[in-house]
C-alpha cells in the first residue's frame, strides 16, 4: 500500500513544480516577450500566461515612461563657444518585441544615442540662438531622436534642455553686453522724449505768438512757481511791473559809477 502511494506523491510533487515554472504574472503596466526554442512567439500580459518550462524563455519589460538626466555635454557651438549642457529625456517602450529582438540593451542604446544628437544639434546653432530658442531645439532632438528608436520599438515623448553653462569669460562679456544694451535704449528714450518736448515748445511758440498776453500770463505763472521757494530775489522785467526796467537801470548805475572812478583818477595824475 505504502509503495503505491509514493509514486502518486512523487507525481504531485512533479505537477506543482512544472506548474510553478509554468505559471508566470506580469502587472499591467509589464509585458512578456516569450521565446520558445529561440524563435519569438510574441509578447503576453498583462496577468497570467502559461510558457512550457525548458522550452519558453521570457523577458519582462517595463512599459511606464522612463525618464533619465543625460550628463552634462561639452558642445561647441556654431561660434565657436564651447558651453556645458544638461538634458532630459522621456520615454517609453512602444514595441516590447522590437526592443529586445532589434537592440541588445534597449536603454543604454537610447541614453547613447541622446547624447550625440543633442551634441550634433546644437552644435549647428550659434549661442544666442541656444539660449533663446531652448525649447524649439529640445524639439528638434526629440523629433531626430524619435526616428532613430523607433526600429527599436522606442517611442520618445520629449527632450528638455534643463540648463546651459557658460564659461565665466562669456558670462561677463554678456553681462556687459546686456548693459550697453540697456543703455542703448535708455539713451534712445530720453531723445525722443527731448524730440517730443521739443516739438510741443515749438507749437507753445507759435501759439503765443498769436497771443502775446498768454506769453505775459506764462511769465507771472513762471514767476509764481519761483517763489515758492522762498530763497530766491525775482526781479521782474519792466514790462510786466509796468516800471522802467529795474536790471538795465542797475547796470547803467554800475557802469556810471566805474566811469567816475575813471574820471576821478586820472584828474589825480
Amino acid at each position: 500500500m505504502g509503495g503505491e502511494i509514493t509514486p502518486v506523491i512523487f507525481g504531485l510533487v512533479v505537477v506543482i513544480i512544472i506548474l510553478a515554472y509554468s505559471i508566470k504574472i506580469v502587472n499591467e503596466y509589464e509585458r512578456s516577450v516569450v521565446f520558445r526554442l529561440g524563435r519569438l512567439i510574441g509578447a503576453k500580459g498583462p496577468g497570467v500566461f502559461f510558457i512550457i518550462p525548458i522550452i519558453d524563455k521570457w523577458i519582462k519589460i517595463d512599459l511606464r515612461t522612463i525618464v533619465f538626466d543625460i550628463k552634462k555635454q561639452n558642445v561647441i557651438t556654431k561660434d565657436n563657444i564651447s558651453i556645458m549642457v544638461d538634458a532630459v529625456v522621456y520615454y517609453r517602450v512602444e514595441d516590447p518585441s522590437h526592443a529586445v529582438v532589434n537592440v541588445e540593451n534597449y536603454h543604454e542604446a537610447s541614453v547613447l544615442r541622446a547624447e550625440t544628437t543633442i551634441r550634433d544639434v546644437l552644435g549647428q546653432v550659434e549661442l544666442d540662438e541656444l539660449l533663446a530658442k531652448r525649447e524649439d531645439l529640445g524639439k528638434k532632438v526629440q523629433e531626430i531622436l524619435d526616428v532613430a528608436t523607433s526600429p527599436w520599438g522606442i517611442k520618445v515623448n520629449a527632450v528638455t534642455i534643463k540648463d546651459v553653462i557658460l564659461p565665466e569669460n562669456m558670462t561677463r562679456a554678456m553681462a556687459k553686453q546686456a548693459e550697453a544694451e540697456r543703455e542703448k535704449r535708455s539713451r534712445i528714450i530720453m531723445a525722443d522724449g527731448e524730440l517730443q518736448a521739443a516739438m510741443k515748445m515749438r507749437d507753445a511758440a507759435v501759439e503765443y505768438t498769436k497771443m502775446p498776453m498768454a506769453m505775459k500770463l506764462r511769465e507771472l505763472q513762471t514767476l509764481s512757481e519761483i517763489a515758492r521757494e522762498k530763497n530766491l530775489i525775482v526781479v521782474p522785467s519792466g514790462a510786466v511791473s509796468g516800471t522802467s526796467n529795474i536790471g538795465d537801470i542797475v547796470g547803467l548805475s554800475e557802469g556810471l559809477l566805474e566811469r567816475s572812478k575813471k574820471g576821478a583818477e586820472e584828474r589825480k595824475e
